[in-house]
């Protein structure tokens, strides 16, 4: 089966560099497939769970917000952040879930827009962080 490479970067530094089968990601305007010689796109990401197959073995990143370009049978992702779901700390996930949780109850009874707004991506985070993290362990 023909591959395409994967190239998924944060301002850290790279997280993986790799000829893959397959990858599925979380684009605004749905969730996207790209396979060996696609024709060539640029997409927003969002957060969520960026997937991909090598060798017959799925593999999960939570990634959060950035962009994605497909050219040249290679596809790279420039993302806030990416963590494997095997390395996710999920009771440390579910603890960033419970604490962004109440901070949008507070922000709702106050009306305060910014706060609502980081807490609610705080929230997208920890439940994308969390899901990454259960697929993995499937």
């Amino acid at each position: 089966m023909a591959q395409i490479h994967l190239e998924v970067v944060t301002p850290t530094g790279p997280v993986i560099s790799d000829d893959v089968d397959i990858v599925t990601a979380p684009g605004y305007g749905g969730e996207f497939g790209v396979l060996a010689n696609h024709a060539p796109f640029l997409s927003t990401i969002k957060t969520g769970t960026l997937s991909f197959k090598k060798d017959k073995q799925n593999k999960f990143l939570m990634v959060s917000g950035g962009f994605s370009e497909v050219s040249n049978n290679k596809i790279t992702f420039l993302v806030e952040s990416a963590e494997f779901g095997h390395d996710i700390d999920v009771d440390r996930a579910m603890l960033a879930k419970e604490r962004a949780e109440k901070r949008l109850a507070q922000a709702m009874q106050q009306s305060e827009k910014i706060n609502r707004t980081r807490a609610e991506a705080a929230l997208q985070r920890a439940m994308a962080r969390l899901r990454t993290a259960e697929q993995a362990r499937r």
